[in-house]
């Protein structure tokens, strides 16, 4: 084995084995198709051998009556001949199907139908010479020549046996009438065919595994390829974290844009800011649609004086709001009470403003709660 096998130690990751089905690769065991195609054909002959027997004895006997017109035209034997081979053909049809389904499921059992256009793709290293020889004398080759050879040795075994079980029944055939000859030696292929049925089974037991087993080592990776591999797949990290850094952009983009339509900003006053947006209609609960710590939360009480939008000091509220409730979701149940009485207060002073009620009001329900120092001025 070379150095580069050796160091492939690994198993084949998904991404490996969606490749190597693309080109066409995929475990296939010749042992177990022959064994299914043979199997069925055993099941034909013996579910349909009465009536393989009596259109086989029709079938002779039409083949075999010719008049006196037809030896006088021999042109018309063709015809007859083409009629005899048809009626023949529908005859075994029962049995070509059942053996053409089992060598189209046979497949599945192992490595599945595949239909790869990489299959079909010219390969011209494979007629070089060169590697046509390192083929025939590789490990494969030897592996596949003891196979060859224990498959022959298999099936030429059962037969002798089975021949020689049945030599008296064989010789006892020419001294019987047509009609149960045929019937005997239908009975004879059948047995034939079960036990060459049962060696293929068997060879398929030992060849499936293996097949299996060569499939994934001749797909083994090294560890090196598994981490090219991942990388390919996830992208490299600071790929990923400038990925990251745009997304988070974009998302604060948006966020600040929803500043303008939020009720009140709730701050800490310094540490945290968090908007808050309430429409009756269309809501259940107040809804968290900003919120930010530092720098962020700077931004948003910026951004609150540039558009009028009211600003409360609440520390307690302002840290259960941010730890506790995600962008764009509802309060929790627990802060209904507090966040509706800065709502009360934040609608009370727009109506003061507005010159729709008589005395400013006063914010004293919620721990903490004032209103802050740049609140900006009512229109």
């Amino acid at each position: 084995m070379s150095a580069g096998a050796q160091d492939r130690t690994e198993r084949a990751t998904p991404q490996r084995r969606r490749e190597a089905r693309k080109r066409g690769q995929v475990p296939r065991s010749r042992e177990l198709s022959a064994a299914a195609v043979v199997g069925a054909g055993v099941l034909g002959v013996v579910g349909a051998g009465a009536h393989l027997g009596r259109g086989a004895v029709r079938l002779m006997r039409r083949a075999l009556d010719l008049g006196a017109l037809d030896l006088a035209h021999p042109d018309r034997l063709p015809a007859q001949l083409g009629r005899v081979l048809t009626e023949g053909l529908m005859l075994a049809a029962p049995l070509f199907a059942a053996t053409f389904c089992a060598a189209l499921v046979a497949p599945l059992a192992l490595g599945g139908w595949n239909l790869s256009a990489g299959a079909l793709r010219p390969d011209f290293s494979r007629l070089n010479p060169f590697s046509g020889l390192g083929r025939m004398f590789s490990g494969q080759a030897a592996v596949e020549l003891a196979k060859g050879l224990a498959k022959v040795a298999c099936i030429g075994g059962v037969a002798a046996v089975y021949l020689w079980r049945e030599r008296g029944a064989l010789v006892a055939l020419a001294g019987e009438p047509v009609q149960h000859g045929i019937a005997d030696a239908a009975a004879l292929v059948a047995g034939a065919f079960a036990w060459l049925a049962a060696a293929l089974l068997l060879i398929a037991a030992v060849d499936a595994p293996y097949q299996l087993w060569s499939y994934a080592r001749r797909l083994r990776m090294s560890r090196q390829e598994v981490r090219d591999e991942l990388k390919q797949s996830e992208g490299r990290p600071e790929v990923k974290a400038r990925i990251r850094r745009l997304q988070h952009e974009v998302a604060r983009r948006r966020m600040m844009e929803k500043i303008p339509s939020a009720d009140v900003v709730v701050t800490n006053p310094t540490h945290y800011a968090v908007a808050l947006k309430y429409r009756g209609e269309e809501m259940r609960a107040p809804r968290v649609v900003a919120k930010g710590a530092g720098e962020i939360a700077a931004r948003i009480r910026e951004l609150a004086r540039e558009h009028r939008v009211p600003q409360v000091s609440a520390p307690p509220l302002a840290r259960a709001l941010y730890r506790g409730v995600d962008l764009d979701q509802e309060i929790p149940a627990n802060l209904y009470a507090a966040v509706a009485r800065v709502l009360t207060y934040v609608y009370q002073l727009r109506n003061w403003r507005g010159g729709r009620a008589p005395a400013a009001p006063v914010i004293d329900a919620v721990p903490g709660g004032e209103p802050d120092e740049s609140w900006g001025h009512s229109e």
